[in-house]
């Protein structure tokens, strides 16, 4: 009986070894002909000869297995040294099966029989196990370090941002300071007592998906704090005021946003809040007598389907004085008005005396869009005061019943920073869309793309530019608010500094002054053969404080659950144009690394001011950008009544009406929807400033949360959202496709304490102090083209009563 069994499980173990041998010699010989490895046809032809000799029942079947154990062992490290992740894929079929082989009921029908026929393959198995182990305690991409620890002389009072100096205990603006620091003075929670946190009030905001809504529904929120009152608002643009000490609702204000499945986002980062000084009577009979009766305090919301509303901050209700019965008509003065193809996702700045607001224009859907314009309006009565139109001639031209906006101006979508000092507010630009095609596009439209514009706050005059990415063909806008920092030198003097991280990995740091470069940026020569009708720049800046890839992605640095997808990987990878950063796009299709989603997004830095040091979140995912030829019955420019399927989210096929081309947009996935690139694709990292370097880099992140086995293996994978920092060296991020809330030692990057989260937390938390207690607070509501959980969380933490 027990022969039997062994004759029928080694004919189909052969079987398994032809069929397995077939497919990876043709595939790896597609692979071999493309330019890749040509492992994969060795290995398939010896599975071949092994399935062969396993039907006939002859022991040299063993002896060849063994061969190609070791082969596939030798190979695999050779490739990807004792990354344990990267080694996975390449041995978790050929390994396993030789441990099938290994048992006595599979391979004691060859012949002649004998002990001695299978300690080969053991011995190899048996090395393999070791490599393997040893590869578990290595990370060949971690970097070890320590940030320094010294002070710097530091007055809270000088610090770039506000106008005055914010309260240790508050968090008023999206980056606690207009400055975009992230950093809070507080030092209740220390790398001691973090474990200890839990959480102390979640609130419910009940904001949840309706049928109507795009399906890149996203919670993005940072509440911000002020007195005792924290301030946030929710996806579909409610506002609520809450106690900052138990969470409990105080008011809750609902604009009616107007909303439909075609809106490419629906979304809200956060209010800005202005306490308005006393005013003078030239200021305005009515102005005057509004403050005198409301309107002291006021939250300002910008909502998705085109408005700016100020809200009395104590009441909730509208400010009547400001526009129109509390309410600026954002689309007044553009070029289309189509609803949702205007967004304002994001606060405004706020000065003395303007609030000054951006917003986000559809992607890739036509030349004809709304105006990227910045405009400012008074901080009282809504009146515009200036605006910055970047594609027109005039950038400062207003509106009138002559002059409209220039359609497709390059727009800012994120948070802008501000220095009250300078008087300067640092806006971070796209580009004029299509993003992926730019033949039609002007020199005026290119003259403020993709960089940082710092205008002066009281006139929207230009003072300087500076350009991150020069005729911009992949999407890399500035994503962040810029951080801004000073530098006390040795003499004395100092440093006005601003950090801007870019999709690229970049980081741009200049005098924010006057746009020179601090950290050399110097022009490099970049891939060229642009699609047809299209150019591309012979160079682009490379910022020596940079996170890209120090080398270019071979098809040995493609995954896969398995050998076989990763096999796939390496083939799709292969049949793509890839040169290197700034490939352009291409009819073929070209891979886009770092990739459309940038190695930085909209959570930017958390910057200590008084240790000089950094804290960023980078991630590292490849897409793939394909031109589709327009074809004769194709319409060249948008329907005159929108189509509500053909603007919705960023990724799949989008129109790009009036150019020669369409382009599709995806994430390089395997055919079993994982990156094909191997992990890390989301990392924590320490950047001292003082330097200018790198100082430590870890993997962020587990896979409990994306894939389809129960088990969280810390692979490093991407975040959206961003980090904040405290004086008590902690630093604090959620943003992860798993679903927890991290506290890092921001010394070294060690992972103090973390707590599981109900729902995604695309987001960037806040900390503040409420009765002598210091609470650190995160929106948990998911994001859809991420692909977390939806929720309507507000989750507090804190430390237990007893131990502060």
């Amino acid at each position: 009986m027990q022969g039997g069994r062994s004759h029928i499980l080694s004919k189909i173990t052969a079987l398994i070894c032809v069929v397995l041998g077939v497919v990876l010699t043709g595939g790896g010989g597609w692979l071999a002909i493309l330019g890749g490895s040509g492992f994969y046809v060795v290995c398939g032809l010896a599975l071949v000869v092994t399935g062969a000799l396993l039907w006939k029942e002859r022991r040299e079947a063993l002896w060849l297995y063994a061969a190609i154990a070791a082969g596939t062992l030798f190979w695999s490290v050779a490739e990807a040294g004792f990354d344990f992740w990267a080694l996975a894929p390449r041995g978790d079929v050929v390994l396993p099966l030789g441990l099938w082989l290994l048992l006595p009921f599979v391979s004691g029908a060859l012949r002649p029989a004998s002990i001695w026929n299978r300690i080969p393959l053991l011995a190899v198995i048996l090395v393999a196990i070791g490599v393997y182990g040893y590869a578990l305690t290595q990370d060949p991409q971690d970097t070890a370090g320590v940030l320094p620890r010294a002070q710097v002389a530091h007055n809270d009072a000088q610090l770039p941002g506000d106008a005055a100096a914010v309260p240790a205990q508050d968090w008023p603006s999206y980056g606690r300071t207009q400055a975009g620091d992230r950093y809070s003075p507080l030092s209740q929670i220390t790398t001691e007592n973090v474990n200890k946190l839990q959480v102390a009030w979640t609130f419910r905001t009940h904001d949840l998906r309706g049928p109507d809504d795009p399906g890149e529904m996203t919670d993005e929120a940072t509440p911000i704090k002020v007195g005792n009152t924290l301030y946030l608002c929710s996806p579909h643009q409610l506002v609520f005021a809450l106690d900052a000490a138990t969470g409990k609702q105080i008011w809750r204000f609902d604009p009616k946003l107007v909303v439909n499945p075609s809106f490419q986002h629906l979304t809200c980062r956060g209010v800005s809040y202005a306490a308005t000084p006393a005013l003078t009577p030239t200021d305005g009979e009515q102005a005057s007598a509004d403050i005198a009766a409301s309107c002291a305090e006021r939250i300002f919301l910008p909502t998705n389907d085109g408005r700016l509303i100020a809200l009395d901050a104590r009441t909730g209700l509208v400010c009547p004085a400001f526009g129109n019965n509390g309410v600026v008509d954002l689309t007044d003065g553009m070029p289309m008005r189509i609803l949702g193809f205007y967004e304002p996702t994001s606060p405004p700045i706020v000065t003395d005396k303007v609030v000054i607001i951006s917003g986000a224009v559809t992607d890739n859907y036509s030349t004809h869009e709304p105006s990227g314009v910045t405009r400012a309006y008074d901080l009282y009565s809504g009146k515009l005061v200036w605006a910055f139109d970047p594609g027109n001639p005039d950038p400062n031209q207003l509106p009138s019943a002559t002059h409209l906006y220039t359609p497709n101006s390059p727009n800012s979508w994120i948070v802008s920073a501000y220095d009250a000092k300078l008087n300067l507010i640092y806006i971070p630009t796209g580009v004029a869309t299509p993003d992926i095609w730019g033949g039609k596009r002007t020199d005026v439209q290119e003259r403020y793309a993709s960089g940082i514009l710092a205008l002066d706050a009281s006139t929207g005059h230009k003072v300087w530019f500076y350009q991150t990415v020069h005729h911009d063909l992949w999407d890399m806008d500035v994503p962040a608010q810029p951080s801004l920092i000073d530098f006390r030198q040795a003499d004395g003097t100092v440093v006005p500094a601003l950090y801007a991280p870019a999709k690229t990995g970049n980081i741009f740091v200049l005098d924010r002054r006057n746009g020179q470069l601090l950290v050399p940026a110097p022009e490099q020569a970049v891939p060229q053969g642009a699609a047809e009708g299209d150019h591309v720049s012979p160079t682009q800046p490379f910022s020596q404080l940079t996170f890209r890839p120090k080398n270019k992605l071979t098809d040995g640095d493609m995954w896969g659950a398995t050998m076989l997808d990763q096999l796939v990987c390496r083939i799709m990878f292969k049949k793509l144009r890839y040169e290197g950063p700034f490939t352009p796009p291409s009819v073929q299709g070209t891979l886009v690394f770092p990739g459309n989603l940038g190695m930085f997004e909209w959570g930017g830095l958390a910057v200590d001011p008084v240790r000089q040091v950094a804290f960023a979140n980078p991630i590292a995912i490849p897409f793939v950008s394909r031109l589709v030829p327009r074809q004769t019955d194709n319409q060249v420019v948008p329907p005159t009544v929108h189509d509500p399927a053909a603007a919705g989210g960023e990724n799949g096929l989008q129109p790009q009406y009036g150019t020669p081309f369409g382009v599709e947009l995806n994430p390089f996935l395997s055919p079993l929807g994982i990156p094909c690139k191997q992990p890390g694709w989301g990392y924590v990292a320490g950047v001292d400033l003082k330097t200018n370097t790198i100082t430590w880099q870890h993997r962020n992140g587990t896979t409990r949360d994306s894939s389809p086995l129960p088990f969280g293996f810390k692979v490093g994978i991407p975040s959206l959202g961003g980090p904040i920092i405290t004086a008590g060296g902690v630093a604090f991020l959620t943003s992860t496709a798993d679903y927890y809330i991290r506290a890092y030692d921001v010394t070294t990057g060690k992972v103090m304490w973390e707590d599981r989260l109900p729902a995604g937390g695309q987001s960037t938390p806040m900390t503040y102090e409420s009765n002598g207690r210091q609470y650190v607070v995160t929106v948990d509501g998911g994001h859809g083209s991420f692909g977390t959980k939806a929720g309507d969380y507000i989750v507090a933490y804190a430390l237990p009563q007893t131990t502060h």
